[in-house]
């Protein structure tokens, strides 16, 4: 019998863990760096909150510039008329991130740490719930948009969301989760 690819992936992540651990206790004690060392150009930050934050304000505000770069060359690609506009403005203000409230970002996580199974359970019930609700509002722009558009338009939008959608990778840039397209059947 032949094991599948995931049994052999599963027993030498296990094989690598074993010998990894085993070798752990062998090793001298680690010391702190040099203070010369930590003083080196390229050295990273120590991680702490305020870091992790603002790292996280740093990819929020990449990718508001990469949305608003893609919204506009999308504008640009469907040639809309003035009557349009009102369609559009409804459609990308319903595809903007919903806000996250402000503070601590861990403190949700330690909050939700200290609950039992049920009340978390409730917790991720809830936010799925939110996020049914956020979808279905985008939903809705988009049909309401598509419906404005022209055939010529609708044909455009149908192709710039199946490259953003579709075979590329489902969403993911450079498509690196998705497996190929099975070459069209021949006739």
């Amino acid at each position: 019998m032949i094991p599948s690819r995931k049994s052999l992936l599963w027993a030498g992540l296990l094989a690598s863990a074993t010998f990894a651990s085993s070798g752990a206790f062998a090793q001298a004690p680690l010391t702190a760096p040099p203070p010369a060392a930590a003083a080196q150009p390229g050295a990273q930050a120590p991680a702490t909150p305020q870091r992790h934050e603002a790292d996280r304000a740093e990819r929020f505000e990449r990718m508001q510039a990469h949305r608003a770069q893609r919204l506009a060359a999308l504008k640009e690609k469907l040639k809309l008329t003035p009557a349009q506009e009102g369609a559009w403005n409804s459609f990308t203000t319903a595809q903007q991130p919903s806000a996250r409230p402000a503070g601590q970002p861990g403190a949700d996580r330690a909050e939700f740490a200290k609950l039992t199974t049920p009340p978390r359970l409730d917790k991720m019930q809830a936010r799925q719930a939110e996020r049914s609700a956020m979808f279905a509002k985008r939903a809705d722009a988009t049909r309401s948009f598509y419906a404005a558009l022209s055939p010529e338009q609708q044909k455009t939008f149908d192709a710039e969301s199946m490259q953003r959608f579709g075979p590329r990778g489902a969403g993911v840039p450079g498509g690196h989760h998705h497996h190929p397209a099975p070459p069209p059947a021949k006739s």
